[in-house]
This record gives C-alpha cells, structure tokens and sequence, in this order.
C-alpha cells in the first residue's frame, strides 16, 4: 500500500520537526521544507531509518518566487502532497515604531504570504482527489490583539481566519483545513522573536513541540476546524473571550514586556 506524503515547512526544527517525526510515525512519508539543509539532511537520515520515504528540499519560503520555486521542485521529482503542513514562520518582540520595516515586510511574507500561497498551489490536487488536507500552524495569539508584537498577532490572525473559511469550502469536497493553535512551545521560537525575558514566558506553562505536533495530529485526524492545544491554552481563551477588549490588551501588553 503507498504511504501518504506530506510536505512540512520549517521543518529543520521546533514544530516543523516534531510534526515530521509524528508524520512518519503515522505512516506517512515526508517533505521536509526549510532553509537549513544540513538540518533538514539529518532529520531525512532519521525518519529514513525508521521506514519513512523522505525528501529534502531547501527553499527560503520568504523570497518572492520560494512557494512556487519548492512546489515546482517536488512535483519535477514525481511526487504528489496528500498534506501540507504550514508551519514556517517566525515573529518579534518589537514596538510597532522600533519595529525593523524590513523584518515586518519578512514576516508578513513567510506567516501570511507564502502560506497562502502553498494552500492555494496544493488545493487543486486534494479536491480533484477528493482527500488529504492542509494543517496552519497558527497560534493562540490569533485570538486576540498583540501589543508590543503586533505584525505577528496580526499575521496568526489571518492565518486562523484563511484556515477557517477554507475548512467550510473543502470540507464537502472531502479535504481537511485544519489550523492548530499552540501556546508558548519549547520550539527555538522564543529566542529568535527575542522573548526569553519577557513575562509571558514566565507566566507561561511551556508545551513541548511533541506534544503539539501529537494533539494538532490527533484533531486533523478528527477533522477538527480549530486546534487549541492544551487545556491551560483553551482556558486562556475562553477568558479572553469574554473579557473587555481594552482590559484584555492591557493584560497582553503587560506580558509581552521584557525587564
């Protein structure tokens, strides 16, 4: 029987690698995706050993033409997406007007772009075989306003609003859209947004990406429209839910501070 393949973006590490290993483990084999080729070479070798089918593709999915430079490059090599995994991405812990300009427009063009992009370039090929799907890596900051990191809350709100209506759209053509919203993760992210000082990490219980990847899994497989992972994640949110839009964004500041 042939094994479903998968192709992950950011796959070189933090989530993008826990889903990879998860993936594999569920009988699927892989695409890794990231810039990092090295990273990706040793994650391939691994899986490899363990029964999986698994190809390395560099790509910096940030650049203009990188969707379509990576989706021209795996299907010239024959192979066929039954899911894909956005994670790639990345934020910072900036006020809006210290913000780099040119991080902002990077950011922008790897949560937002280069996700859209990579849905619409597979959607065809899920619907015309009437299965598979798509799982966003977005966060539990797409629930509400971000003060202090305002582009990248602003970025996993689109991703969770894109995932949503997508998921009512292929649903009755039979495919799954699925966004997974995890919480701070012991993923590597912290350090590049340069968070490691601030509050929220420190009022924060931290998940492991295994266990991300093992629940966005679980509901994907379930046909979840929105994963929440995490019951502390899923309380955070019930709360912000009903609290004051002008309270809860004070509180989200407050948080985002570093000493």
């Amino acid at each position: 029987m042939t094994r479903p393949l998968a192709l992950v973006t950011g796959a070189s590490g933090g989530i993008g690698e826990a889903f990879a290993r998860e993936l594999a483990g569920r009988g699927y084999d892989l695409v890794l995706a990231a810039r990092s080729a090295d990273k990706l070479q040793s994650l391939a070798e691994e899986l490899r050993g363990q029964g999986a089918g698994a190809h390395v593709f560099p790509a910096d999915l940030g650049a203009a033409d990188g969707p379509k430079t990576l989706i021209d490059a795996v299907h010239g090599a024959g192979l066929t997406v039954d899911l894909l995994v956005n994670n790639a991405g990345f934020g910072d812990l900036e006020p809006f007007d210290r913000a780099d300009p040119g991080k902002l427009t990077d950011m922008i063009n790897l949560n937002v772009r280069a996700l859209t992009a990579l849905s619409h370039a597979v959607t065809p090929g899920l619907v015309a075989r009437g299965h598979g799907g798509i799982i966003n890596i977005a966060s539990t900051a797409a629930f509400l306003p971000g003060p202090g990191m305002a582009t990248y809350y602003a970025t996993k709100a689109f991703v969770l609003s894109l995932s949503e209506a997508l998921h009512v759209e292929m649903k009755p053509k039979g495919v799954t859209v699925t966004a997974v919203c995890p919480g701070p993760t012991w993923s590597g992210f912290q350090e590049k947004a340069d968070m490691e000082g601030s509050k929220l990490l420190k009022a924060s219980r931290m998940m492991t990406p295994k266990d991300v990847a093992r629940i966005g899994m679980d509901g994907f497989e379930r046909k979840k429209r929105v994963v929440v992972t995490g019951v502390s994640n899923k309380i955070t949110i019930a709360i912000a839910k009903l609290t004051p839009k002008t309270l809860l964004m004070k509180a989200v500041s407050g948080l985002q501070e570093k000493p």
